[in-house]
């Protein structure tokens, strides 16, 4: 059988998995809503993957990353644990060697991502300010009766973008609302949020850093062609959209699952696609011995076994 390794991104909005081969090829890939159940979103991408198995694989090492990558390792095995930085920085140097920035936003934040020489040496993520990101979006493009999907090719229509206010949602919202009770053509008002949207990014997140080409757009808002386009404006700088760029996180979390089990040789802790079926219960608890008070996180299976925990600092509650 030739192996294969599999990489899962746990977000707040989306779970992503990838399949690689050895030379780091994508063999599947899927890109699902977390929906506010991360455990049941995971369970859904291995059931659809069992079901649609390149023949002739087997996996040889699990990698997961995102805000879940503890919560999905526990579940399905992994044997590499990592976080997002490291994840989307490696994915970036498979499909673009030379890049230097990577802008990076995803549904619910943003981040920005600095390498030098493939070492990255500076970073900054954006959490709190949802202006920006693909949830966002989202909300705008339902409020305007526009699908999603087509939200980019319309601001490339336009011809005079108008100017949004991109300080907060709040602020971008009702600008919007104004600027169309003035009469501006919606495409006009598409482009203007976009480049509201991008200079929030470069005035936030970005602030401070030396954005260098090669230049990589990555997460599921790189899908808006109008995004990309501000970006290219404000920038005055070609930006690359990457072949897998939903799903990067968890390309890099299988290519680093890869890396390691071929320097370590270990066989993977991979649980197999039998955790698709089983129940898991995830429930915390403040541990008060101290005064941290950590929030001790447990993972229980269908036998009522603890199978996971995490979430102290002092390693007290890490033995299970």
């Amino acid at each position: 059988m030739e192996p294969c390794y599999l990489g899962i991104d746990v977000g707040s909005v989306s779970t992503n998995l990838v399949i690689i081969d050895q030379k780091g090829e994508v063999l599947r890939s899927l890109y699902l809503r977390t929906r506010g159940q991360p455990i049941e979103a995971v369970k859904e991408g291995l059931k659809k993957l069992e079901e649609d198995w390149p023949a002739g694989f087997s996996i040889q090492g699990v990698g997961t990353t995102g805000s879940g990558r503890y919560l999905a390792g526990a579940i399905v095995g992994a044997d590499v644990v990592k976080n997002e930085i490291t994840a989307h920085a490696v994915a970036a140097r498979l499909e673009v060697p030379e890049v230097q920035t990577i802008l990076e936003i995803g549904g619910q934040d943003s981040k920005i991502i600095i390498l030098r020489q493939g070492v990255v040496v500076d970073f900054a993520m954006n959490t709190v300010c949802a202006a920006g990101t693909g949830s966002f979006l989202d909300q705008q493009a339902a409020r305007l009766g526009i699908p999603i999907e087509n939200f980019g090719s319309l601001a490339l229509k336009s011809q005079q973008p108008v100017r949004i206010a991109g300080r907060c949602t709040v602020f971008a919202e009702s600008d919007m609302i104004h600027k169309q009770q003035m009469g501006h053509k919606i495409e006009d008002i598409i482009a203007g949020l976009c480049e509201a949207l991008v200079r929030n990014y470069l005035n936030n997140v970005a602030k401070g850093k030396e954005i260098l080409p090669p230049i990589v757009f990555q997460g599921g808002v790189a899908a808006n062609a109008g995004m990309k386009a501000a970006f290219e404006k404000a920038l005055n700088q070609e930006i690359i959209v990457p072949r897998h760029f939903p799903v990067m996180g968890a390309l890099g979390a299988a290519w680093l699952a890869r890396e390691y089990m071929q320097q370590n040789g270990n066989s993977t802790k991979f649980k197999g696609f039998r955790v698709a079926a089983e129940h898991f219960e995830t429930y915390s608890f403040v541990c008060e011995g101290c005064s941290n008070l950590c929030e001790i996180v447990n993972i229980k299976g269908g036998d009522g076994k603890l199978v996971a925990r995490w979430g102290g600092r002092c390693g007290k509650w890490e033995i299970l």
